[in-house]
């Protein structure tokens, strides 16, 4: 009986936000060492396809409030060569993602 390599269909993703999401102070307290010539971020993990997931965001269908009322766009350059992968491996990569972009001067809230 022949094996089939694992179809792993989970993701990382990154959703570029309106600056406007600084107006929020728990939002603005997550990231005090933000850069204001860097844009605010969303990181997030998902079993869907990342363009879904964001639809999904701003439909309020299990969304992050920052995607739906904020969300202006998925950033596939930041995400795309990481997927897809386990979900444990999204998991992980998502905080680690969203930690290293913060110490870049990103503004992010993770998933």
């Amino acid at each position: 009986m022949k094996k089939t390599a694992p179809r792993y269909h989970h993701s990382v993703y990154v959703v570029e936000l309106d600056p406007a999401v600084l107006g929020d102070a728990r939002f603005r307290r997550a990231n005090p060492g933000h850069d204001p010539a860097r844009p605010c971020l969303y990181v997030g993990s998902t079993g869907l396809p990342p363009g879904e997931r964001f639809q999904n965001h701003k439909a309020g269908i299990k969304a992050n409030r920052y995607v739906r009322d904020y969300g202006i766009g998925l950033l596939p350059q930041m995400y795309e060569c990481f997927n897809p992968m386990p979900w444990q491996a999204a998991l992980q990569l998502e905080r680690e993602l969203a930690e290293d972009l913060r110490r870049e001067g990103y503004a992010v809230w993770q998933g």
